[in-house]
């Protein structure tokens, strides 16, 4: 037996190229075979007959040619999120108080609560009907036709791990007010139910991740979601943003008008994304473009009662009257405040822009930077964040040719290296989930349930919770000259909360760029809060601990004679 594989050895060392084109062709077989059960199994779908899948695709479009289902559901996530919806026939526009399609059954209410939080995945194994958790109601189930969907909407299908969760979930993301499963892998996504119901002993098929009911042969198992406040107001490429009254001026508020027979919420906002405009106003039939400005700023919202005026186009949308306006914001990005550039005389002040790990210092750069047209630097160099946008980065943190430091650095040395400062302050409880995330899963990432029910998580609050209470107070103690500001008060009142840290830094005020800052809020730095743990990670005697924590620092800034913590750090 040694001699011929001696003999085997020899052979493919005076030939190298056949050795590995051997090997080559192994793997190569070994590959066809692996993707022809994967096929094998993905084709046997049970009695519901055969129907071509939909991936990412309008759900009222022709079906998809492939026969190959993805089998990465993470995968097929961000393929939806990068896809562009442009089908007009399913779309809904209206603020939260219109009506809309199906509102008449009886156990029609408006959105409410916050889908992002507390979905229960836990409830495996009970019926598809009873999955109503105040986050997502069933509604019934639908008979639906690929000539003619009911919910007509973005689509995706996983025929391994769909599951109600799942489909809701990515729905909600994209702001839809329903989800439907069919065929226990198929997900449909829409605003509008646009189809007669049946029994729903007709959805009878188990979904393909878990024993709950995801539809039928041809049949929706359809659910209306409770939508958060902030995602019910996103419809589709427009996002609502409230009633306003009539401007002084009208003609120099919206500089570009025009009326629109059957005037619809999607006429306008295709008129003015056309005309490149950040807003788009409806005014009866009248639709008007423009963007945010002194004369129309939008800080003034009225009652949206005022706002119920039915379109001429569409039923279900409002489109406001004479008086009183309904307001969009398109996908077109408003270009006044994205120019930036480094400072032209370097300055030798040192200004840091100083929190703990987590409490928003990122986003507080990238609202500064919008605001004052000037790079921000850090203490720190970060790559993904100098690709990302943020020139500074690369600049050393003394080279004077920046607005203000990003630190996390607490000491007494550390912080008198520095002439003024802006201290941020977060919620500590939300400022620690956040810092985990970042840690385990990047700026925008998420950590993993292993990591949130490992032993990661408790070494983590025990680490950081002290942390976040030094460094507050180490700023206030030897901090030259500080202005505070808390991560909430700036969510809240970013315009008024934004300019005070801009007349802090010395520079002029644009008002013209603080409006456009507040239509570019969030940037690309912000984590979409889908992915919410469905339980409270503080244990009692974490939040014990913390409790003490805030009371600590809520006593050093009233000494300080500054306002305390906000309402929601302080202990229950």
């Amino acid at each position: 037996m040694a001699r011929p594989l001696l003999r085997i050895q020899r052979y493919f060392r005076r030939k190298p190229v056949r050795f590995f084109s051997l090997i080559l062709l192994y793997l190569t077989a070994g590959s066809l075979v692996f993707l022809h059960s994967g096929l094998v199994k993905d084709s046997s779908r049970g009695a519901g007959g055969a129907r071509e899948p939909l991936v990412a695709s309008e759900a009222g479009g022709k079906a998809a040619a492939g026969r190959a289902a993805p089998s990465d559901t993470r995968a097929l996530g961000l393929a939806g999120r990068a896809m562009k919806v442009t089908r007009r026939s399913g779309r809904r526009y209206g603020p939260p108080w219109m009506k809309h399609a199906g509102s008449d059954s009886p156990d029609w209410r408006g959105p409410g609560g916050d889908y992002t939080s507390s979905w229960n995945r836990a409830l495996k194994g009970r019926s598809a009907k009873d999955l109503d958790d105040g986050r997502a109601k069933y509604i019934g189930c639908y008979v639906d036709d690929i000539q003619k969907r009911v919910l007509r909407g973005v689509s995706f299908y996983d025929y391994k791990k769909m599951t109600v969760f799942r489909c809701q979930d990515n729905c909600a993301e994209r702001g839809y007010l329903f989800a439907g499963l069919e065929f226990g892998a198929e997900c449909f996504c829409g605003h509008k139910i646009q189809g007669p119901n049946v029994s729903d002993a007709e959805c009878n098929m188990d979904c393909k991740g878990e024993s709950n009911t995801c539809g039928g042969a041809n049949r929706l198992s359809i659910y209306r979601l409770e939508l958060s406040q902030e995602s019910a107001r996103r419809y589709g490429s427009a996002i609502f943003k409230g009633c306003f009254h009539r401007p002084d001026n009208v003609t120099l508020a919206l500089p570009v008008s025009a009326v629109i027979l059957n005037m619809s919420v999607d006429k306008c906002v295709d008129m003015c994304t056309e005309k490149e405009f950040s807003l788009a106003v409806l005014a009866g039939d009248r639709c008007l473009c423009g963007f945010p400005t002194r004369h129309f700023s939008l800080h003034e919202v009225e009652g949206e009662d005022l706002c119920q005026h039915r379109c001429h186009g569409e039923e279900f949308e409002s489109c406001g009257n004479d008086q009183y306006f309904v307001v969009y914001q398109t996908q077109v990005q408003d270009n006044r405040c994205m120019d930036r550039r480094f400072l032209p005389t370097r300055s030798k002040q040192l200004v840091a822009l100083a929190s703990f790990p987590g409490a928003g210092n990122t986003w507080a750069r990238h609202l500064i930077e919008l605001a004052t047209g000037f790079y921000t630097g850090s203490f720190y160099f970060d790559g993904s964040l100098y690709n990302k946008g943020f020139k500074g980065e690369r600049d050393h943190w003394r080279s004077g040719r920046t607005m203000c430091i990003k630190t996390h650095e607490s000491g007494k040395k550390e912080i008198e290296a520095f002439d003024s400062s802006i201290l941020m302050i977060r919620n500590p409880y939300k400022a620690l989930m956040a810092e985990f995330n970042r840690k385990y899963g990047g700026h925008i990432g998420f950590a993993s349930q292993a990591h949130w029910r490992g032993k990661e998580w408790p070494e983590f609050v025990k680490n950081y919770a002290p942390w976040w209470s030094s460094h507050t107070l180490d700023w206030l103690r030897y901090g030259r000259s500080v202005h505070v500001v808390h991560f909430e008060d700036l969510k809240k009142d970013l315009f008024s909360q934004l300019k005070g840290m801009i007349v802090f830094l010395g520079t002029g005020v644009s008002e013209e760029r603080l409006l456009c800052v507040e239509g570019q809020r969030d940037g690309n730095f912000k984590r979409s809060g889908l992915r919410k743990l469905e339980y409270d990670p503080y244990t009692p005697e974490m939040r014990q601990s913390i409790d003490e924590l805030v009371k600590t620092v809520d006593a050093a800034l009233r000494k300080r004679s500054l306002p305390g913590v906000p309402e929601d750090y302080r202990p229950r």
